[in-house]
């Protein structure tokens, strides 16, 4: 705290200023909300040795440019790992989600996505490719299944799941590609005028289309039934196709590659979970694991290529759908 208060000290010129939590992440930043006589202001902290502020400040311009809500940055200090932002509010999507507000909210989640992933080019991100998507997946055995489980994989449960990782990848290396945020969802969504305000960005790639639509509809803190978001997925679909996005025509086909997405992602989500609490003591992480377990569970269940991984799922957990999660 002594460096935070030193520099902005000096980006305030000795005005007053009162320093406040803000929230903190999954990763190792904090936020800290600035006072300055009703002016509020975010700092973003990230220590160097940890964090790097350039993919930040990358993306944040690239979204801008996209005609989307993000932190304007008003002041910088690598060297300490300091970002001075403008505050968005603290009205999270999460916090504001219910079925009265939900259309409204989800319509310009959609707007503000379709804006950035019409703004795509290659070459300014990277590639979201075979290694990280496999590196991603295999968190699920490496952390979820012998440290959230106490499972030691045989040899024959290795091979089903490495085949299923392979299968997977070959469906969603298939997409096509775009900016992909890669954590768009209902904590990383404010409420606020444009709507929505879009935050923790900087581990933006490009990749599958479908990827942050899957973060959206299949939150990982916040569950709706499953018309109910196939209907939201309608929604988007439609009007990316408008837009001339590289959607399939076929609606079918288009959920298909969602579903299979989502599958990617809620290994790697099951084992990201696990890791928050055995390596870093975040055990409120964990509160979400039955939902996503369900939804992983739930679309393995409608493809028949994913049935040796739902073999698999049911000899780790047992065959019985997660309690409060069944749509």
């Amino acid at each position: 705290m002594l460096d935070l208060d030193w520099w902005l000290s000096q980006v305030f010129a000795g005005e007053h200023f009162l320093i406040l939590p803000a929230s903190s992440d999954a990763s190792f930043r904090r936020y800290y909300r600035i006072d300055l006589d009703g002016q509020t202001y975010i700092v973003m902290d990230a220590p160097p040795q940890h964090e790097e502020l350039g993919p930040f400040i990358h993306v944040a311009a690239l979204f801008a440019e996209a005609g989307v809500n993000v932190p304007k940055i008003l002041a910088e200090n690598r060297e300490l790992g300091f970002l001075l932002l403008t505050d968005l509010g603290q009205d999270t999507y999460l916090d504001r989600l219910e079925e009265a507000t939900a259309d409204a909210l989800y319509r310009d989640a959609n707007e503000a996505l379709i804006k950035i992933q019409l703004a795509s080019r290659p070459g300014e991100l990277p590639d979201y490719d075979e290694a990280l998507l496999l590196r991603e997946m295999r968190l699920f055995s490496e952390w979820y299944v012998p440290r959230q489980l106490g499972v030691t994989l045989s040899p024959q449960q290795q091979s089903v799941l490495e085949a299923s990782f392979q299968l997977i990848l070959r469906r969603v290396l298939a997409q096509p590609r775009v900016y992909v945020h890669r954590d768009y969802h209902s904590r990383n969504l404010m409420v606020c005028d444009p709507n929505p305000g879009i935050l923790d960005f900087q581990d933006a790639v490009y990749g599958p289309i479908t990827y942050d639509l899957v973060s959206l509809y299949k939150d990982a803190y916040i569950a709706w039934d499953e018309e109910q978001i196939l209907d939201w997925v309608i929604r988007y679909w439609e009007r990316a196709r408008r837009e001339g996005l590289p959607v399939a025509t076929d609606f079918g086909e288009f959920y298909r590659d969602f579903e299979w997405m989502g599958v990617q992602r809620h290994l790697k989500v099951l084992g990201i979970f696990a890791r928050l609490w055995h390596r870093d003591g975040k055990e409120a992480y964990l509160e979400s694991v039955p939902l996503v377990l369900n939804y992983l569970r739930r679309t393995c269940e409608r493809y028949g290529e994913l049935g040796p991984l739902l073999q698999l799922l049911d000899e780790l957990h047992g065959s019985q759908p997660q309690v409060g999660y069944t749509f």
